[in-house]
């Protein structure tokens, strides 16, 4: 039930409803903003905070492990793949430029990718030795040498070889969240938390838990959520679910970490050790939008905690938690026109730092028209 204030001045003649304040939601509405200062601009979140990924990813400013890349040179081919990489490291600049890195504490610690002592990590790491050359060679517009081979200088148990990215970062998640509400606040957009969107008209009219509105624009920013409202795209909820240390006095590990195939990844924060990953032991089960945790995954990430990353250092689980990330049968976001009243920016693939600011920019633009 709302006030006669609470629908005319918080509802009422908005020009650009977005739904979802992750990301790509706030980027969307700060470039709308930017371009036309005076249009109202709205954001409904259905969460107390943003209730994807923006707030529980692993903080990685990746644009992808050097077996990624190959493996998508495999499915597609070189041109898509190098592309693909191109768009991410567009899109972390792009997000340097909105957002002072110091204000999210972006630093290249350098990115590792660990392979096992098993045959089939042994043939993929061979492949990658195998192609450094060309990969490097094509992804000049990021630096010299991106990839290259790495001793285990960190103790981890269980692995024979690894690859290092050298112009792999981390950021600090919640700050860059923080940085991107204060911005939008200031801009003078509209957030509205607790605001679930449960129907979606082609004509830009939304049912929500505190009724029924009408917009002139809306602009579907749910990622991993989307289908609920847009049941013919094709991107669905991928669950990852997430554990972190307490504090471990003199932890020198530093950087972000991919393992076993990148199904799996770590990294320093606050000297604790951030884990997470595991969707690939249940690839159905984690293909839900439910954000909760399973026994099975839990217990993996503390195993392969114990056994590889800290093998040899006493440490305690602190926190756990999940996320929801978008994907589908493309790595190709969707940015597009429903009709010309709704629009959506949605699939990151679990790419929402590194692109999240791009395709909020291109959403903006496509609303703005």
């Amino acid at each position: 039930m709302l006030s006669y204030w609470e629908n005319k001045y918080f509802l009422s003649d908005v020009d650009f409803c977005i739904v979802g304040s992750g990301i790509v939601g706030l980027t969307t509405a700060i470039f709308i903003k930017k371009k036309q200062p005076k249009a109202k601009v709205l954001i409904l979140e259905r969460g107390s905070l943003p209730s994807g990924a923006s707030t529980k990813n692993a903080g990685f400013a990746c644009f992808g492990s050097l077996s990624e890349i190959l493996d998508d040179v495999a499915k597609h081919n070189l041109d898509y793949s190098v592309n693909l990489v191109k768009k991410r490291w567009d899109g972390l600049n792009a997000l340097k430029k909105l957002i002072p890195e110091k204000h999210f504490e972006l630093k290249n610690y350098g990115g590792y990718e660990l392979f096992t002592h098993s045959k089939s990590d042994q043939k993929v790491y061979e492949h990658c030795v195998d192609n450094i050359n060309l990969i490097n060679s094509e992804l000049h517009f990021i630096g010299k040498r991106v990839f290259s081979p790495a001793k285990n200088s960190f103790g981890f148990g269980n692995t024979q070889h690894i690859l290092k990215n050298h112009y792999e970062s981390q950021i600090n998640t919640g700050k860059l969240m923080l940085a991107l509400l204060e911005k939008a606040n200031d801009l003078g957009v509209r957030i509205l938390n607790g605001v679930d969107v449960i129907n979606l008209e082609k004509t830009g009219a939304i049912s929500t838990n505190l009724g029924d509105f009408s917009f002139k624009k809306v602009i579907v920013c749910t990622n991993g959520f989307a289908k609920k409202l847009l049941p013919k795209l094709d991107v669905n909820p991928a669950r990852a679910q997430v554990i972190i240390t307490k504090p471990i006095k003199g932890l020198k590990l530093k950087g972000t970490f991919h393992y076993d195939k990148g199904y799996y990844y770590f990294r320093n924060i606050d000297d604790r050790v951030l884990f997470g990953g595991g969707r690939n032991l249940d690839f159905k089960g984690e293909t839900t939008d439910e954000i909760a945790l399973t026994q099975q995954i839990q217990q993996q990430l503390e195993t392969l905690l114990k056994e590889v990353i800290l093998p040899n250092t006493p440490h305690e689980i602190d926190m756990r938690w999940a996320g929801i990330m978008g994907v589908g049968n493309s790595k190709e976001t969707i940015i597009k026109e429903i009709s010309d009243k709704v629009i959506c920016a949605v699939r990151m693939g679990g790419m929402g730092v590194a692109i999240g600011t791009s395709v909020g920019k291109e959403a903006a633009k496509l609303a703005i028209g």
